[in-house]
């Protein structure tokens, strides 16, 4: 990355296959300022959220070194930051008369960027502190230094201490800076070094992971296969899970018609880049029935080079990539989609990726398929992000991130929580689904996606444990941090939304699609084969990380339909259309109270091939942890999924 702050690692927040994925554990909170720290003077402005919760009286390992590196970002508030979360609401808000009256990057920059002179002047008070300044940008200042200097500059003793067996430094204190500068800085990040993060390589990255197959059988739409022979559950037989559905079945069971994209540009963001992206789309395109792609239509921005690989499991985004860029082609086969590539999967080179996107307007429409759990976001990390947002919004970008693969994330943490930057108020959450496409690509029904599942007994006579354990499912919840936005009043009810002595707050989702890998997508990438080469292979693939680039595909579909113009932040629209015919409402049991639904699947032990013999499983459907769809807004679905009338009902 460019710069070698520490910050947790970013999950690849929805790509699913049965499993979720690992998310790193770790709680960050805001910190009280104390006075006289260091013996620095008064006069100064809180940094709020820059002292981490775990950094404990009782953890305290004493003062860190002296000579200790610290390397940090400071973001830049800009000239004018009410201003800008003003504007951000106004021109995304159907009912606003500045609606839909964006700004290009140019007018962004000269109406709420950082001046020359704040520049200059946060530029000489770290200098004089005795940090060095590494790079200035459009919304940050990276520096470099010891841990006195560190001290000096924002107004902290740097303390050791104990986390989870590991001894890491971190404000004692809230940082701070000169209150002089109170209207140029924003926050600053990297003051604390937990975790410890991988050094630098070369930028070389390592080859595809090792391949994954579904063994089958398979159903080629959903219940048109079923072993008669197995027991049954619910009161009939299951049937078995589908290979994987295409771009013609996504493209029918959420409206498409004839929309096609044409016009509209999707960025996607993730870290690294698939070193085989082009040819696999172009084939997976030419096996599935999609349209193949016209010259530059996929195209890529990369970084100089890459960091934290090992950390980051490098090789696992490339499957991200191909996920993403495959769906959205999928659903919106005319569409340009541009590929951003983090440096990392650490904050500053994500949120790096996605200034990219605004600085260069690159797009109207991100997708976004990675996240974190809220109890890892700092206040600081979310201003920063909260800031890139407001101005994608202003110029009529919106943003779409996957809600998470959870549930609820209790199985996974302990705790009842969101993902982030899915909790963002300036961000569309996409969570997900169960989806039956029958014959002839007719919509039947979709269920919240939240799995059980239970294995064959061995006598093959029952399903051992059934309806089994928690699986994964759509993340969704409230948040406990960001207070509940205008455009959920009124839609979310209060028995979701609320926090005792918080009030009303952020619930996730707003939105979704298919998620679930039992009814998942088919995707087709170059992966590393059992006998060690590389060769190209196909699999049913799922998760939130589907969702996402599905509702961008989708999006770009609607904003086809308004000749163009942009939607921008999509939450108020989406919400506007809530409880009309523009959505599915969907909920756990879509054929009636207490029918409850499930498919079979048949695994490779080995995930390869036979020569470890299969497992033969039951996956019972809409078991989301505690999290229920129901009739009405919910926090599994949101408002619900794209209907037949969801895409016209933006045409302009």
């Amino acid at each position: 990355m460019r710069s070698s702050r520490t910050r947790t690692p970013r999950a690849r927040a929805g790509l699913a296959w049965a499993a979720t994925l690992p998310l790193v554990a770790g709680t960050l909170a805001l910190g009280a300022p104390a006075a006289g720290a260091a013996g620095h003077d008064g006069g100064r402005h809180a940094l709020l959220g820059t002292k981490p919760l775990w950094a404990t009286r009782q953890a305290d390992r004493g003062a860190t070194s002296d000579s200790t590196a610290v390397t940090a970002r400071v973001y830049l508030a800009g000239r004018d930051a009410k201003g800008l979360a003003d504007y951000a609401k106004a021109v995304s808000d159907p009912q606003s008369a500045s609606y839909g009256k964006y700004l290009s990057p140019a007018q962004v920059r000269a109406r709420y960027g950082a001046t020359p002179d704040q520049i200059a002047k946060v530029t000489d008070w770290l200098k004089k502190s005795g940090l060095k300044v590494t790079g200035t940008a459009n919304r940050y200042v990276t520096v470099q230094g010891d841990t006195a200097a560190a001290e000096r500059a924002f107004a902290t003793d740097l303390h050791n201490y104990l986390k989870g067996g590991h001894t890491y430094h971190a404000p004692s204190t809230t940082a701070s800076a000169p209150a002089s500068l109170a209207d140029a800085v924003l926050t600053v990040t990297g003051l604390d070094n937990a975790p410890k993060l991988a050094k630098h390589h070369s930028g070389e990255l390592p080859p595809p992971e090792g391949v994954f197959r579904n063994s089958g059988p398979f159903s080629s739409y959903y219940g048109s296969k079923t072993d008669k022979t197995l027991p049954s559950a619910y009161g009939s037989k299951a049937p078995y899970a589908i290979k994987g559905y295409t771009g013609k079945q996504l493209r029918a069971a959420y409206g498409a018609k004839n929309w096609t994209g044409k016009g509209v540009t999707v960025a996607i963001t993730d870290a690294y880049a698939s070193p085989t992206i082009a040819q696999d789309a172009a084939k997976y395109a030419a096996r599935n029935g999609d349209q193949h792609y016209r010259k530059g239509q996929l195209s890529q921005v990369l970084p100089d080079g890459y960091t934290h690989i090992d950390d980051c499991g490098a090789a696992g985004w490339y499957g991200e990539e191909t996920l993403d860029v495959e769906a959205v082609h999928a659903v919106a086969p005319d569409s340009d989609i541009v590929y951003v590539g983090g440096a990392s999967c650490m904050d500053d080179d994500l949120l790096d990726s996605l200034g990219k996107v605004v600085d260069g307007h690159l797009a109207d429409i991100v997708s976004n398929s990675w996240g974190d759990i809220e109890a890892n976001e700092t206040p600081e990390v979310a201003a920063a992000y909260d800031q890139l947002f407001q101005q994608g919004a202003v110029q009529g970008i919106g943003f779409y991130f996957s809600s998470g693969d959870n549930g609820d994330e209790v199985a996974k943490t302990g705790t009842k929580q969101v993902d982030t930057p899915a909790n963002s108020a300036w961000v569309t959450a996409v969570g997900g689904t169960s989806l039956a496409v029958g014959k002839h690509d007719a919509y039947k029904w979709e269920t919240g996606w939240g799995t059980q599942k239970a294995l064959l007994s061995k006598d093959g006579s029952s399903w051992a444990g059934f309806p089994g354990a928690f699986n994964g499912g759509a993340g969704g919840g409230v948040s406990k941090n960001v207070a509940q936005p205008y455009y959920q009043r009124g839609v979310v009810p209060h028995e979701l939304s609320d926090i005792a002595l918080k009030g009303a707050m952020r619930t996730v989702p707003d939105i979704s699609a298919v998620a679930d890998p039992n009814t998942g997508f088919l995707v087709g990438q170059t992966q590393t084969l059992p006998d060690g080469k590389l060769g190209y292979d196909e699999y049913r693939i799922g998760g939130t990380s589907l969702a996402a680039p599905v509702i961008a595909g989708v999006q770009a579909l609607a904003q086809q339909a308004r000749h163009g113009i942009a939607i921008g932040f999509a939450n108020p629209a989406i919400y506007q259309r809530y409880g009309t015919s523009a959505y599915h409402d969907v909920t756990d049991h879509p054929l009636g109270a207490g029918r409850d639904l499930a498919v079979v699947r048949v695994d490779f032990v080995n995930g390869a091939d036979n020569s470890k013999g299969t497992t033969t499983s039951l996956r019972s459907l809409g078991k989301d942890s505690s999290l229920r769809a129901t009739v009405g807004y919910d926090d599994v679905t949101g408002v619900g999924t794209p209907g037949a009338g969801y895409v016209s009902s933006y045409r302009h």
